[in-house]
């Protein structure tokens, strides 16, 4: 069964939700839904920039100060175990949204610059997902959703043990309603070096109980997340970032 849903379509549902918050489908069955955007890996310069320019038009928005280091690619974007996904309009390539995922295969995430990980997450393979940025249109929230059903899907399938996040406030209370959990709960929101020194609240969100979890929850994204096939979105593992690996060990702060 395909359902293929319209711009329009996206307006209405998303119209009445918070971000990062879909209608659950009544339904058992697995259906294939085709979106009017695809998501991918930037994998040439012209998709890398367009990513860029979305990066920095979302953070523009909200940190202007910040958002000048952002106008241009970061080392971070070509180093090895990181990928940069894009998502473009399908009418007219229009970049619509992005996200950094960068894993512990090569070097210990970014955000073990400003805080060392607890034990429970040493020697584990991890995903840090940074950068988010979404267009300000409506569709946006959408985008979104599929942003964050893409990096679910990535470290699923490239056998990442946590997927890690840190956001600032109120941005942090969309990955709670994802069920992430404080890493450090006593500690608050934390100065992050490569967030410009804003404090970000660091969350997790172990890769194998995420299915478990949103079912048991009832959450109104089970459905989009697991039940539904969305083959607009491409992440397919490449080699620099397949992950069946002893990740190196986590950076400790002194």
């Amino acid at each position: 069964m395909t359902m293929q849903l319209s711009p329009a379509n996206f307006h209405a549902a998303s119209s009445n939700v918070r971000p990062l918050l879909m209608p659950s489908f009544p339904r058992t069955e697995t259906i294939e839904e085709t979106l009017p955007f695809t998501v991918r890996m930037a994998s040439d310069a012209q998709a890398l920039s367009k990513a860029v320019e979305i990066r920095h038009a979302a953070y523009k928005r909200h940190v202007p100060l910040f958002a000048e280091s952002l106008k241009e690619p970061e080392a971070t974007d070509a180093e090895d175990g990181v990928v940069v996904l894009l998502a473009e309009s399908k009418l007219d390539g229009t970049a619509l949204g992005t996200m950094r995922i960068q894993t512990n295969r090569f070097k210990p995430l970014c955000l073990e610059q400003s805080v060392a990980l607890p034990d429970s997450l040493a020697g584990r393979t991890l995903a840090e997902a940074t950068r988010l940025g979404v267009t300000e249109q409506r569709i946006g929230r959408v985008v979104k959703n599929v942003l964050f059903k893409a990096f679910y899907l990535y470290c699923r399938d490239s056998g990442v043990h946590s997927m890690v996040v840190a956001g600032r406030a109120p941005i942090d209370r969309q990955y709670a309603r994802l069920m992430f959990e404080d890493v450090y709960p006593e500690k608050g929101f934390i100065p992050l070096r490569h967030a410009g020194d804003m404090p970000h609240r660091i969350m997790r969100l172990k890769v194998a109980d995420a299915k478990a979890k949103w079912q048991d929850a009832m959450h109104p994204l089970y459905d989009f997340f697991i039940r539904t096939s969305h083959p607009d979105i491409h992440v397919g593992a490449t080699k620099n970032n397949v992950l069946p690996f002893a990740p190196l060990k986590t950076l400790r702060l002194r």
